[in-house]
């Protein structure tokens, strides 16, 4: 495990609406794009092998400033593997959350940014539990979440796993909006991402209305 003066002061963007990366999480990605092609073969050559998956935002037509939202989280390719075409399927292991100090512009055909570690320090402590977590009610919201979606999964699985991996896991695969993936990676601890986790669940189960949620 890295301590906070071992990660870079600056790392490689990869904003993927959608794509939610947590730490101690793992996230399968697929990589073809040129720019990003680019990027993995420059982030392989380095000891840390991290790359920052940060998510983009929509900002009110005229306003000027930056695309991309402050909080992101680093990921190390723990795995890779090359297609025949010159594709990399790759895995990231999620190390820490970072916030951007600034963006760097230069000469890579990729986003940098220079990152601020300090907030996230306890991304690299021990696994987190969640003490008020009524697993058998969270459970009965989310079969009829994943009917209502058309999702299914290995519920024996779910049933058996460690409070962090299930809220972890289930906040980075659900098809959430964009602004809500953010809302799960900015909580500051599993107790409330497993909060907004169920509301966002109950959300869309009451079609956006606007009833009382289930804590």
């Amino acid at each position: 495990m890295r301590k906070l003066a071992d990660l870079p002061d600056m790392l490689p963007l990869f904003p993927l609406p959608g794509a939610l990366l947590l730490p101690r999480a793992r996230l399968p990605l697929h990589i073809f794009e040129p720019r990003y092609l680019a990027m993995l073969d420059d982030v392989l050559k380095t000891e840390h092998r991290l790359i920052g998956m940060i998510q983009p935002r929509e900002l009110p037509k005229g306003c000027s400033g930056s695309k991309l939202h402050k909080i992101g989280c680093a990921g190390r390719v723990t795995a890779f593997s090359e297609t025949e075409d010159g594709r990399y399927m790759i895995t990231l292991s999620g190390v820490q959350r970072f916030k951007v100090r600034q963006e760097v512009e230069g000469f890579t055909p990729y986003l940098r940014a220079e990152v601020d570690w300090s907030c996230f320090t306890g991304d690299q402590g021990a696994v987190e539990t969640d003490p008020k977590f009524d697993r058998e009610s969270f459970l009965g919201v989310l079969e009829k979440y994943f009917e209502e979606m058309g999702l299914s999964t290995d519920w024996g699985s779910l049933a058996d796993a460690e409070d962090e991996l299930l809220i972890n896991s289930l906040s980075m695969l659900c098809p959430f909006e964009n602004e809500d993936k953010q809302a799960l990676l900015e909580a500051p601890n599993l107790e409330t991402r497993r909060e907004t986790l169920v509301t966002l669940i109950e959300f869309a189960l009451r079609g956006g209305s606007s009833e009382e949620t289930l804590q």
